[in-house]
């Protein structure tokens, strides 16, 4: 019989190898720490690898802000050869002769710079009429897909070494570099498709802070939670405000307060700085309101200056 599952809370920055699905991933990382509730911040494909952050618990409330946060790449494609995926797992579909210039390349990327119209992919998660994109796109279906805006914040060529392209994007979210690596081909005249990508960053959070699936599996079990941020790190970003006890249960119990500092989000504390949640304060009223409160047997908390309240 399996043991039951455990009330883990916290954010756990894995390194997700190529291969692997982000939701393989997330289901190898619950299993190993016994996790009765987890969910991720945006998925990678299968062939991408690098920072995929997961939440646990009562972390899982705040994921959306790391869902909607810009995100950093490394990528490399190859020029002269396009996919019927944009990557190196669908099917060739054109081969052309590459010969490009580094200044070529700085000139094409300059209009993908800045905000964009971007369509999505036919091979994506993106749903219609509650099917993935890529659903239809194995039946040999392709769908009208309306262009949305995303801001590429930053556009870098890293390297040129025949057909192979290297280049560094921070974008925001709901950006397919798959579709950014068609686009430089196109403007290139070759074609292309994305060869490896690498996320390095997303919100605050960096690669070099994560760890790999066999190295979570190679601590021992006890020693496996310690490597969780507290749930607040989703929202450190936020400014702080440290509630009194009264105060603290009156937002509980749904009552509303005045609010000592200015208008927005932000992040609350109790009393000997455990973490309350998210509350609001209206920008009209000056009430401080709750958002989204969390268990308290998860307030474990990442130490901050805060207003006193």
């Amino acid at each position: 019989m399996k043991p039951p599952r455990e009330p883990v809370h916290g954010l756990l920055l894995l390194d997700k190898p190529a291969g692997l699905s982000s939701n393989a991933a997330l289901q190898r990382a619950r299993r190993l720490l016994n996790a009765a509730k987890a969910g991720h911040t945006g998925t990678l494909d299968p062939f991408a690898e690098g920072l995929l952050p997961l939440c646990f618990g009562e972390a899982t409330k705040f994921s959306q802000f790391l869902l909607e946060a810009d995100k950093s790449y490394r990528a490399m494609m190859r020029l002269g050869i396009t996919t019927t995926t944009g990557d190196p797992e669908g099917e060739i579909l054109e081969t052309r002769a590459v010969q490009v210039t580094p200044a070529q390349v700085e000139a094409a990327m300059a209009p993908l710079r800045g905000e964009i119209a971007q369509t999505p992919p036919m091979y994506s998660a993106l749903k219609v009429a509650g099917r993935p994109l890529y659903e239809y796109a194995r039946a040999g279906i392709t769908l009208p897909r309306a262009a949305r805006r995303v801001r590429i914040a930053h556009l870098e060529l890293l390297a040129l070494e025949g057909n192979l392209l290297s280049f560094e994007v921070r974008c925001s979210s709901g950006t397919y570099v798959r579709t950014l690596a068609e686009d430089l081909g196109s403007a290139l005249g070759c074609g292309g498709h994305l060869l490896r990508l690498m996320r390095t960053a997303t919100g605050g959070f960096a690669s070099d802070r994560a760890i790999a699936p066999d190295a979570l599996e190679a601590l021992p079990p006890a020693e496996r939670a310690a490597v969780l941020l507290p749930v607040d790190a989703l929202v450190s970003h936020l400014p702080a405000l440290a509630l009194s006890e009264e105060h603290a249960l009156a937002l509980a119990q749904g009552q509303i307060l005045p609010c000592p500092g200015g208008a927005g989000l932000f992040r609350l504390h109790g009393p000997q700085g455990r973490f309350l949640g998210i509350g609001q304060c209206g920008e009209e009223d000056g009430l401080l309101r709750a958002r989204r409160l969390v268990a308290q047997e998860s307030s474990r908390q990442t130490p901050a200056k805060t207003l006193r309240y």
